[in-house]
């Protein structure tokens, strides 16, 4: 006799799920992109903070630094450029060859970005010469020596160009707001810049001097056409940099030569930072609008200007600082190297920090939180030694 029962309950049971909606799955991406973007994210919530305080209008678009933008943009691109024809891997095989240990290797990455900033300001020379200091690690096997190095690097570039007017942003902006001697410029930030030197030197000599070896030499030859081509376009975002070609133009051309020559490059672009530049500008343009702010800073600033400005800086960023502060000072001797100093601390406390921190993340998503760590205490150790050089001087 046939069980109708039991060939029921043999057949299997099949279970429908609800398909998340376009609400839950938007949600989802959110929750998920401001995790992976998480100093865009607070950025942008710091940002629309302020937008309560201070109503959009027109002058929102006066925070913009533009050349800064288009400089960032062009530069992001022809680096990515460079990276695939392999530019970054000759040179450091080249470096490996010939510093031949750790300690050596750490210490040139660190000084040629240091030089760098002198003559490119700190953001060009960190976006030209962090990716150098990846494939020397990279090709050698040494990526967890990265973290410190970029660290360094990164400070090196902040400290680096304090002692020319042109070095670093807010020296040419506080440079010409006060028209203070070039002379006179060099001698207020000198002791800082000679003990940041002999700083660098002393806490990198820590790094093991050990043999470098090249794990991976994949004999990669120069495309001297492309490395020409590419070369000059970036000279031309630098050049953007000094106003000598215009930000718009320039950025137009070098986009059109890289949407000929290597679109994947314009793809590749970060341009979650370059959102996160524009946040912050919008951000520190309120603060300074915040009628709370600017009586604070009136009453404070005077108190003990070159640690209002550390401080200052440490929140929203050293050029913002710089701009925001000589407005209720006429003291630049003490403002000037407190806005230098000022750029280590903090993530924010110099955008530049931002590009280095955004380039180890893009090597490093797991090791995050080890790196700001590390970033934190040896920043701050080089603020509160210089800030104690200042107060003797």
């Amino acid at each position: 006799m046939h069980n109708d029962t039991t060939e029921h309950l043999s057949e299997p049971i099949v279970i429908y799920q609800k398909r998340p909606g376009w609400l839950e799955t938007g949600l989802s991406w959110l929750f998920y992109t401001a995790k992976k973007q998480l100093v865009l994210t607070i950025a942008i919530i710091a940002m629309l903070i302020t937008c309560i305080f201070v109503p959009v209008d027109r002058s929102y678009l006066g925070y913009f630094n533009w050349p800064t933008l288009a400089t960032l943009y062009c530069t992001l691109a022809v680096v990515e450029a460079l990276s695939h024809i392999h530019v970054f891997e000759i040179i450091s095989k080249s470096i490996v060859l010939k510093l031949r240990n750790l300690r050596n290797a750490t210490l040139g990455l660190v000084f040629i970005t240091f030089i760098g900033s002198m003559f490119l300001a700190n953001d060009m020379a960190l976006l030209t010469f962090l990716p150098l200091g990846y494939f020397v690690l990279a090709i050698t096997d040494n990526k967890e020596a990265m973290a410190f190095t970029f660290i360094m690097q990164n400070i090196a570039a902040n400290l680096g160009g304090m002692v020319t007017p042109f070095g670093n942003p807010q020296n040419l902006y506080l440079y010409a707001y006060y028209s203070i001697d070039t002379v006179e410029f060099m001698k207020i930030m000198f002791p800082s810049f000679l003990v940041s030197i002999l700083l660098i030197i002393g806490i990198c000599c820590f790094v093991k001097p050990i043999p470098l070896v090249l794990k991976v030499d994949n004999h990669y030859t120069l495309d001297l056409k492309l490395t020409s081509i590419y070369s000059i376009l970036f000279v031309a975002s630098i050049l953007i940099v000094f106003r000598i070609i215009p930000y718009l133009l320039g950025t137009v051309v070098i986009t059109l030569v890289l949407f000929i020559l290597d679109r994947k490059a314009l793809k590749e672009v970060n341009y979650p930072l370059l959102a996160t530049f524009a946040a912050i500008f919008v951000f520190s343009g309120n603060m300074s609008r915040i009628p709370a702010v600017n009586a604070f800073f009136s009453k404070a600033l005077p108190m003990n200007t070159l640690l209002m400005g550390i401080l200052s800086c440490q929140f929203i960023s050293n050029v913002p600082s710089a701009v925001l502060l000589s407005h209720f000072t006429d003291n630049y001797h003490a403002l000037l190297p407190a806005v230098n100093i000022g750029g280590c601390g903090t993530l924010i406390a110099s955008l530049a920090s931002l590009i280095t921190f955004s380039e180890y993340k893009k090597h490093n998503p797991n090791k995050v939180k080890s790196y700001l760590i590390k970033f934190t205490i040896i920043n701050f150790l080089f603020v509160i030694v210089l800030y104690l050089l200042e107060t003797l001087i």
